[in-house]
């Protein structure tokens, strides 16, 4: 497991209470706005769903496994930007395989530096082998954890322009 402490700026750790980033996931998940589908559900079914409850993510769910996860961002670059036929087009066909997945007793800042690490927005949440949540990057919509992003972000070019100008 990454060494979560060690990329958080140190004015962060020594503020005043409990920090969005050492909070267990299952405190900042959200349990209301998870939403499921089975993989034969169409893009256009599933758009309308998400649309409806103002999420996101499904989560693809077969025999109560998680398969997959379907994003707005999949429904943008492997089915509008590729001509597909969102009402012919089945989840199985464009859904991440296998997503990342968290515990809910893992930090919520594990799961942030996953996310950016990886480059998506929604985590699936597993306890116990079952889907139990959803995390995501808009959890982090917090002054504290977008000064972190920023800083994360001003170190990564440090670094590049060091090693550039080494």
């Amino acid at each position: 497991m990454c060494n979560v402490r060690a990329r958080v700026p140190a004015r962060l750790i020594a503020g005043s209470g409990v920090l969005m980033f050492s909070q267990r996931i299952r405190e900042v998940m959200e349990r209301k706005k998870l939403l499921t589908a089975p993989p034969e559900t169409t893009v256009s079914s599933a758009a309308r769903l998400m649309m409806r409850r103002k999420v996101g993510a499904v989560m693809v769910v077969e025999q109560s496994r998680l398969v997959g996860i379907f994003t707005e961002r999949d429904a943008v670059f492997r089915v509008i930007a590729r001509g597909r036929d969102a009402h012919a087009t089945r989840l199985s066909d464009v859904m991440t395989v296998a997503p990342h997945t968290v515990n809910p007793d893992n930090s919520f800042g594990y799961a942030l530096l996953l996310m950016h690490e990886n480059g998506f927005r929604h985590m699936p949440v597993i306890e116990d082998g079952k889907l139990v949540g959803i995390v995501s990057a808009r959890n982090a919509l917090d002054p504290d954890l977008e000064e972190f992003v920023a800083e994360s972000e001003r170190r990564k070019q440090f670094l590049r322009e060091r090693t550039e100008y080494a």
